[in-house]
């Protein structure tokens, strides 16, 4: 089956209007992170709706047809199709199949909301017993998209308990100009403190007065209002 039904449901169910707002919401503009983007106007809950209904249907030529389109809409459904397909199949060779695919086509992986719905069930449950050099790669790439995803995935691992990679990678990022990143690795961080707040406070002490200011609000955000004060007039 090829993506022609998806695509044409989704065009259906699209709003004018709304692509409008989205293409604002999500940077299109020329300079601005998601230059160029094309917008069919599709809420997240009917995407979802697409993926469960063609999921098992479409073979891996329309997925990779979602993924490769210009609507950013059609790329989301796709991915999600991709994740579908990865965590329903038993097959080890498909899955890895599924996993050197996304790494293959990050150029896709094109805006924070693909990233973050994919990453870290794909990627991470895929890395959570194997080398997780890729991510390292990706934090160094100098691209923006596979940076986020390399500090992104790291929320599989936090919620296992295991924070060496999420610091690492942090570490590693902590001095990038985007605020994406600052938004991202503070997020992280603030995941790492839920699961333990110990971790967090070790890691804030001797980094929190280098850190972007946006990096450090998400990073403690969980924190009483007295505490978070502190942090940010720098009086830990």
């Amino acid at each position: 089956m090829t993506s022609i039904e998806p695509l044409n449901e989704l065009k259906q169910l699209g709003y004018p209007e709304k692509a409008k707002g989205l293409s604002h919401f999500f940077k299109t503009g020329k300079g601005q992170y998601g230059e160029g983007d094309l917008f069919l106007g599709v809420k997240v809950p009917e995407i979802r709706g697409i993926v469960g209904k063609y999921w098992d249907k479409l073979d891996m030529t329309g997925v990779d047809e979602l993924i490769c389109s210009p609507y950013h809409e059609a790329r989301l459904a796709g991915l999600l199709i991709l994740l579908k397909k990865y965590e329903k199949s038993k097959d080890e060779s498909f899955k890895e199949y599924c996993i050197n695919y996304y790494i293959s086509h990050t150029q896709y992986v094109n805006n924070w909301d693909l990233v973050d719905l994919t990453c870290y069930k794909l990627l991470g449950s895929w890395l959570e017993n194997r080398d997780r050099k890729i991510l390292y790669a990706f934090s160094k790439s100098g691209n923006l998209w596979q940076e986020r995803i390399s500090i992104v995935t790291c929320l599989y691992f936090i919620k296992k308990n295991d924070f060496k990679d999420c610091k690492a990678i942090s570490d590693i990022l902590l001095n990038h100009k985007h605020d994406l990143i600052h938004k991202a690795v503070g997020w992280m961080l603030r995941e790492m403190g839920k699961m333990d707040r110990n971790e967090l406070v070790d890691y804030l002490k001797p980094r929190y007065s280098k850190m972007p200011r946006t990096m450090l609000r998400y990073s403690i955000e969980k924190f009483s209002q007295k505490e978070r004060m502190q942090y940010l007039k720098g009086e830990i």
